[in-house]
């Protein structure tokens, strides 16, 4: 496989593996904890997923949350990029702004973020160290009273983690990504200056919900009373519940469709370029002629209705490319006004410029070469739709293929019936660095009985890595290889693409 020759490697992933003799120590200790991102069964109930501890374990802290300036971010899909723009924003606006999120791609470091820039692994240690000694002790007192697994959970001493970090560094604000669900978070114990609900969609049935209203419900618990909410949410069913318990909590909603709209276009369609004539392709900025001008990024038009707070702006250029983006855009943009409204000084200028330059990681990544890698973490049926789109806007490939590895408590039926068609030539794995993928030939059968007798290649490929040395080794000129169906497998093969885009790059 050949790269494009880069500049600089992605942020995230120029970090060689620590040498600090005290990191490893301290991950082990937190993997050691229940740990619901990397078992098959995701619990989401009362006795397991205890708020009552998380504030215990805040308060021993003392109370890092304590008139700490909090937006809060819920949504099925959607919520790590709204709250990565939301940062890049306020950090535009001179803001020092952290944002936690989850899962990692690559490092635990890039959960916690100031001004987009990840904890240090002296730093990582430095709270695992401050945290222990606390962990301890909830556990002892949970033991003694005959709950042997009751102390803080993985995800609860992370979300402490996030919080002590932000003091540590005088945040001015943090943006607090909801990790599943929202009524039982671990992050629900904040109260926030703003509440925020990208979307509603099918995703973890078993926990939340079999109907959109069921899992609206859920997600809607992050709504503290008086607090504004800002709602992505664009179904009837869904919108009904959130806005019942907006009015409910006394608090004003400020709704996609009648608060505020958005409208995706094309720069292309508007004439404009990418600042500084530069795109990100997940390798730092290269020079815009690398990749296909067909494949140019989009902009989102904006209109804020608030009688005395309108807001009208024309395109915005976007650093993350797809439609789905302009959604979250308008999102983070009105939660954003919302915030100019309670005093916060953010200009129209800083909110331009923060969305040229928020960006994730495996979110419609491209990384140019031969063949052209696209990376996603699409894990449900609306992420895996908004990715197709997205695809749709690149230059045509003679090539499609498509390489997959799902989990299996997700809706995998539904998720390779989005993706499977618009591909020539299917590689199902299964990633290696959690239980929770489903086994690499049920996933092949699952492919084959949507596709039918559909002119589909379909092979097998039992770990990423072995699939992507497949894909490389009979790749064809111009062909477009994409990664998706789970942020585990994005993570992995990441790894591999990249290292693969250094050797080229090494070698050139």
């Amino acid at each position: 496989m050949t790269f494009a020759n880069v500049s600089e490697l992605h942020p995230l992933t120029t970090e060689k593996p620590a040498s600090h003799p005290h990191r490893q120590v301290a991950l082990d200790w937190l993997l050691g904890r229940i740990n619901y991102e990397r078992t098959a069964f995701v619990p989401y109930q009362d006795r397991q997923l205890k708020l009552d501890r998380m504030r215990q374990l805040l308060t021993r802290l003392g109370q890092p949350d304590a008139g700490m300036k909090i937006v809060h971010v819920a949504g099925t899909k959607g919520k790590g990029s709204t709250s990565a723009m939301i940062a890049a924003m306020l950090t535009s606006a001179g803001y020092r702004t952290g944002v936690f999120s989850s899962p990692h791609l690559e490092r635990i470091e890039e959960r916690f973020t100031v001004d987009g820039q990840p904890c240090t692994a002296d730093e990582l240690i430095a709270l695992v160290d401050r945290l222990r000694p606390i962990v301890a002790s909830m556990d002892a007192e949970a033991a003694a009273d005959g709950d042997p697994t009751g102390g803080p959970t993985y995800f609860d001493v992370t979300t402490a983690m996030a919080l002590v970090h932000f003091v540590e560094r005088q945040v001015d604000a943090a943006v607090l990504e909801v990790g599943l669900g929202g009524r039982l978070d671990s992050t629900n114990v904040c109260l926030p200056v703003v509440s925020v609900i990208t979307s509603i969609s099918f995703d973890h049935m078993k926990q939340l919900g079999n109907t959109l209203a069921a899992i609206a419900r859920e997600k809607s618990g992050i709504i503290k009373p008086g607090v504004p909410v800002i709602c992505g949410v664009t179904q009837p069913e869904p919108q009904s519940v959130i806005a019942e318990v907006a009015r409910e909590h006394g608090c004003r909603l400020i709704q996609l469709g009648d608060v505020f709209q958005y409208r995706y276009v094309t720069m292309e369609d508007c004439g404009l370029r990418h600042p500084e004539g530069t795109r990100d392709c997940g390798l730092g900025e290269l020079k815009s002629e690398i990749l296909n001008p067909k494949s140019e990024i989009g902009a989102v038009k904006f209109d804020y209705n608030i009688p005395g707070q309108e807001l009208h702006l024309a395109p915005l250029p976007l650093a993350m490319r797809g439609p789905h983006q302009a959604a979250n855009a308008a999102v983070a943009l009105a939660a954003v006004a919302e915030l100019r409204h309670q005093g916060w000084c953010i200009s129209t200028d800083a909110m331009r410029l923060g969305l040229s330059r928020a960006k994730l990681a495996g979110r419609v990544e491209v990384v140019a070469g031969e063949p052209t890698v696209v990376l996603d973490t699409a894990h449900n049926p609306a992420s895996a739709r908004a990715l197709v789109e997205a695809l749709a806007e690149m230059a045509a490939a003679p090539r499609r293929t498509l390489v997959l590895s799902i989990s299996h408590d997700k809706d995998v039926r539904a998720i390779v019936h989005e993706l499977a068609p618009h591909f020539d030539r299917i590689v199902v794995t299964q990633y290696q660095d959690n239980p929770r993928a489903i086994g690499a030939k049920d996933l092949a059968q699952i492919v084959h009985d949507i596709l039918g007798d559909a002119r589909v290649e379909v092979c097998v490929s039992p770990t990423p890595h072995e699939a992507w040395h497949y894909v490389c080794r009979t790749a064809i000129s111009h062909e477009r290889a994409c990664i998706t169906g789970s942020f585990y497998l994005a993570a992995e093969m990441r790894r591999l693409v990249l290292t693969s885009a250094a050797t080229a790059t090494a070698g050139s």
